[in-house]
């Protein structure tokens, strides 16, 4: 796929994502089911233990900001 197609299939997905946002007013009704699952994900994966349950969430959490920083990082050093 052309380099021009992806930036275009992007730029019109972010503005549906936008428009789609603009139009909800109640962000946290929204949105809510998934972070229940994503909670009983982790619920799960402790054996139903609250307590591991919030170590294997935080530690999620901070795994996606190593790789955040990792990429920012490799991105600022090819440009």
């Amino acid at each position: 796929m052309p380099a021009q197609d992806t930036t275009e299939r992007r730029l019109v997905a972010s503005i549906a994502a936008h428009e789609s946002w603009a139009k909800t007013t109640d962000r946290t009704a929204r949105t809510s089911k998934a972070r229940a699952a994503l909670e009983a994900k982790f619920l799960a994966e402790a054996d139903g233990d609250p307590v591991r349950a919030e170590h294997l969430r935080k530690a999620y959490f901070q795994r996606l900001a190593l790789k955040s920083a990792q990429a920012r990082r490799a991105k600022k050093a090819v440009a």
